[in-house]
C-alpha cells in the first residue's frame, strides 16, 4: 500500500445517478473515492444535465433492464472483480431490485471468503418528511437490507425503513435496534439527525451490530451551516467507503464477516467510528469553504430590474446563478479530503434521555416530529424532486 493512499487497492463499484454539471451522485462520488485511491467503476442510474435543484433538467433515466444489461456487460469480460458496492440514487423500484440482484451476485461471489466483498447501501427516498421517489421504492429497499452490509438513510429515510418515528434520541435508538434485529444489518449510520428544531448543530448517529444483535451507538454533532447544498449525502457516501476500509485494515477485520468487531470492542472505538470521525472532519471543512465562496460569488451580482416579464426572467436568472454559486468545491479543496484534521469526537449513548430533553406532547403535536424541520446539509436526493 502507498504510502500516500489511506486504503490497501480498493476496486469499487458505484451504482448513482451522473450529471454533467455539479458534483452529486455519481459525479461527486467517483472523485471521492479515486482521489483517495479507489479504483471505481461507475453504473449511472440516470443522465442529467444537472441536479434539480436547478428547478430545470434534461437527461435519460435508466430502467432496471438496462442497468441489469450494463453489469452483465461486466461480467461477460470478467470485469467483477470489486472489493466494495456502494449503490445511491435509484429512479423506481425496478432499478431498486436491479441494484439489488447485483449486490447479492457479487455477495454470492464473496461467500466463501469473509470480508472480501461489502456492500453500501444509501437508500435515496426523501428527507424533511417528504418522498422524493415513487412509494413502491420503499418495499424495494426493505427487500435490499438483508443483504446489505453498512445502510447511510437519514432521519426521514431511517424512519421509513424502520417503521419507527423518530422524535428524540430513545426513539432514535428503537429504530437502529429495529433495523439490527429484524434485518441482521451489520453496520447503520444515520445521517441529517435533527431533533430540535433550534439546535445549531446536526448530528450523526452510527451503530455496528452486536452478536445479540443489540446496537452499540455513538453519536457526532458538528455545527450546522446556513446554506443549501447538493451532492453532501453522496460525498458522506464515498468519504465513508474510504474511511471504514481504511480504519477496517488498521484493526486487522478485512478477513472477518462484514468487517464487525468483536463484542467487547466499546461504541467509540469501533472503526465505523473513527471512520465517521474522519468523514465529518473533511465534510466541514469543504462545506465552510463552499459557503465562503458562494458568499463572495453572491456579493459580485448586482443588476438592475425593468419591466415585469424582465423582473422574472430576473428572478429565474438569480436562482440559477445561486444555485451554481452553492455547487461543493471539492476539486479546488481535494487536500482537505485527504488530510482530515479531526475536531469532532464520537460519543456513546444508549439512548436514554432525561425527561427534560424529551419533547413534550405539545411539541410532537406542533411539528409532528422532523416533519417541518428546516432544511439541513443533506440533499443528496435532488435527482428524484
Amino acid at each position: 500500500m502507498s504510502t500516500d493512499l489511506p486504503v490497501p487497492e480498493t476496486r469499487v463499484l458505484a451504482i448513482a445517478s451522473h450529471v454533467v454539471y455539479g458534483y452529486v451522485g455519481n459525479t461527486m462520488a467517483v472523485f471521492v473515492m479515486q482521489s483517495l485511491g479507489c479504483e471505481v467503476a461507475a453504473l449511472n442510474t440516470v443522465q442529467f444535465s444537472n441536479h434539480k435543484a436547478y428547478k430545470q433538467v434534461k437527461g435519460t433515466i435508466a430502467s432496471g433492464e438496462e442497468i441489469r444489461d450494463i453489469y452483465e456487460g461486466l461480467k461477460q469480460s470478467y470485469l467483477t472483480d470489486f472489493d466494495i458496492m456502494l449503490s445511491g440514487y435509484a429512479p423506481s423500484a425496478e432499478a431498486v431490485g436491479a441494484i439489488g440482484s447485483i449486490g447479492r451476485d457479487l455477495k454470492l461471489k464473496g461467500i466463501n471468503k469473509s470480508g472480501s466483498f461489502f456492500w453500501v447501501l444509501d437508500p435515496v427516498m426523501g428527507d424533511q418528511g417528504r418522498l422524493y421517489v415513487n412509494e413502491d421504492v420503499v418495499p424495494a429497499y426493505k427487500n435490499l437490507l438483508h443483504d446489505t452490509d453498512l445502510i447511510l438513510p437519514n432521519q426521514f429515510e431511517a424512519e421509513l425503513l424502520s417503521e419507527q418515528k423518530i422524535i428524540c434520541l430513545d426513539s432514535l435508538a428503537e429504530a437502529v435496534t429495529v433495523l439490527h434485529k429484524r434485518y441482521r444489518i451489520p453496520h447503520i449510520v444515520v445521517t441529517s439527525v435533527r431533533l430540535e428544531e433550534s439546535s445549531g448543530t446536526i448530528s450523526v448517529v452510527g451503530s455496528t451490530i452486536r452478536t445479540d444483535s443489540t446496537p452499540r451507538l455513538f453519536k457526532i454533532d458538528v455545527p450546522a451551516i446556513d446554506c443549501f447544498f447538493s451532492g453532501t449525502g453522496d460525498m458522506f457516501a464515498a468519504l465513508t467507503v474510504v474511511r471504514l476500509r481504511e480504519a477496517v485494515a488498521a484493526a486487522k477485520l478485512g478477513s472477518t464477516r462484514s468487517w464487525i468487531s468483536p463484542d467487547d470492542v466499546e461504541a467509540t472505538d469501533l472503526p465505523l467510528a473513527r471512520a465517521t470521525e474522519k468523514v465529518l472532519a473533511s465534510m466541514q471543512v469543504v462545506l465552510e469553504k463552499t459557503k465562503t465562496a458562494r458568499d463572495e460569488a453572491l456579493e459580485r451580482m448586482s443588476g438592475p430590474l425593468g419591466t415585469l416579464e424582465r423582473e422574472r426572467d430576473s428572478e429565474k436568472r438569480l436562482h440559477l446563478r445561486k444555485t451554481k454559486a452553492a455547487e461543493v468545491r471539492v476539486v479546488r479543496n481535494v487536500a482537505d479530503l485527504k488530510e482530515p484534521k479531526v475536531v469532532f469526537r464520537a460519543e456513546a449513548f444508549d439512548g436514554k434521555e432525561s425527561d427534560d430533553a424529551r419533547p413534550n406532547a405539545e411539541d410532537i403535536e406542533r411539528d409532528d416530529g422532523c416533519s417541518e424541520k428546516e432544511e439541513v446539509n443533506d440533499d443528496h436526493k435532488e435527482e428524484s424532486k
